[in-house]
């Protein structure tokens, strides 16, 4: 009974979220970011506890701020990630091959063209950041296979549905536990992968400086850097302002939906071969190449989630201190 009850839930969620995507994409692209706009104030002021957790990621992240400025930065980044969902929603009807340049500006990644090119394993190391999924979507609409490591959701029928959404330019999905096998042989190929690397990583991680606190972090994006010789791009896609509307609509209230393509790091693993602490040193570098892109555009980050939620011992904290 309890199996059927839980599949049936499963089977109105999914039912739902169609119905929301096909709204979403029935919708002029104003209308719909406008609803956005909406949703967003609402699960800030409905959602206190993740507001909760926000707001104290954002004080120990920029203390010198106002306590005004901090909540305004909150509320800044629930409407940028509710506006983020709906314009993933959009894209594989609205962003295509012939207009892609109009609304994403690689300029600013010059080198990703001839690394996507190369043969050798490449890594592309993200975080909750500015729109990640344009990051992906756009190599494949240039014809460019690449592989992006996810957590499997627990509703299959959604599963399915957003695993569709997001293949649909030709990118792979690699699930983040049960694909090891798979994840391996891209990268022993020389695939490119994309992986999001600023979750929490629980007591066992490597923790390195983030925002001035030491963060649990996960070791393996060093770790398979070191195993199979794979180039480290730390890559950032935040949303920057456009003169002209989305979507070949001249409107400036659309002006948001406009990403740049960003190599803020290039790590080379080769330099740390044989390094003691190797693993430890790439970890950090890249965390900080994080940091600096948030710093730049500290609303499109995702203060809710928790971050420092564990914290090292005070040994490992003064080494964390001397590094930093």
């Amino acid at each position: 009974m309890a199996r059927q009850r839980r599949r049936s839930i499963d089977w109105a969620v999914y039912w739902l979220v169609r119905l929301v995507v096909c709204v979403v994409q029935a919708l002029p692209v104003y209308a719909a970011l406008a609803a956005a706009d909406g949703i967003a104030w609402l699960m800030y002021y409905l959602v206190p506890s993740r507001r909760r957790i926000a707001l104290a990621n954002v004080a120990a992240a920029f203390p010198d701020w106002s306590t005004i400025r901090q909540r305004r930065l909150v509320l800044d980044t629930y409407r940028h990630f509710v506006r983020a969902v709906t314009e993933n929603v959009l894209l594989a009807r609205k962003l295509h091959v012939h207009n892609w340049r109009s609304y994403v500006d690689i300029s600013q990644a010059r080198c990703l063209p001839e690394v996507l090119l190369d043969r050798r394993a490449v890594l592309l190391v993200t975080g909750h950041f500015g729109n990640w999924e344009v990051g992906g979507y756009v190599p494949g609409l240039l014809g460019f296979h690449t592989y992006a490591i996810a957590r499997t959701l627990d509703n299959p029928y959604l599963e399915r549905l957003v695993r569709r959404l997001r293949q649909s330019s030709g990118q792979t999905l690699i699930a983040k536990k049960d694909e090891f096998d798979r994840l391996t042989a891209a990268l022993t190929s020389g695939g490119k992968v994309a992986t999001l690397a600023d979750q929490d990583a629980g007591p066992r991680g490597v923790f390195v400086p983030f925002f001035g606190r030491p963060a649990s972090t996960h070791k393996a994006v060093a770790l398979m850097a070191l195993e199979f010789d794979a180039l480290i791009l730390v890559v950032g896609v935040p949303r920057v302002p456009r003169m002209q509307g989305c979507f070949g609509r001249p409107d400036r209230a659309m002006e948001s939906i406009s990403y740049a393509v960003i190599i803020e790091e290039v790590i080379e693993p080769r330099h740390y071969a044989g390094h003691p602490d190797a693993v430890m040193q790439i970890t950090q570098r890249y965390t900080a190449a994080l940091e600096r892109l948030i710093r730049r555009h500290p609303a499109q980050y995702f203060w809710v989630h928790r971050r420092w939620k564990h914290q090292p011992k005070a040994v490992t904290t003064r080494k964390i201190r001397q590094v930093a």
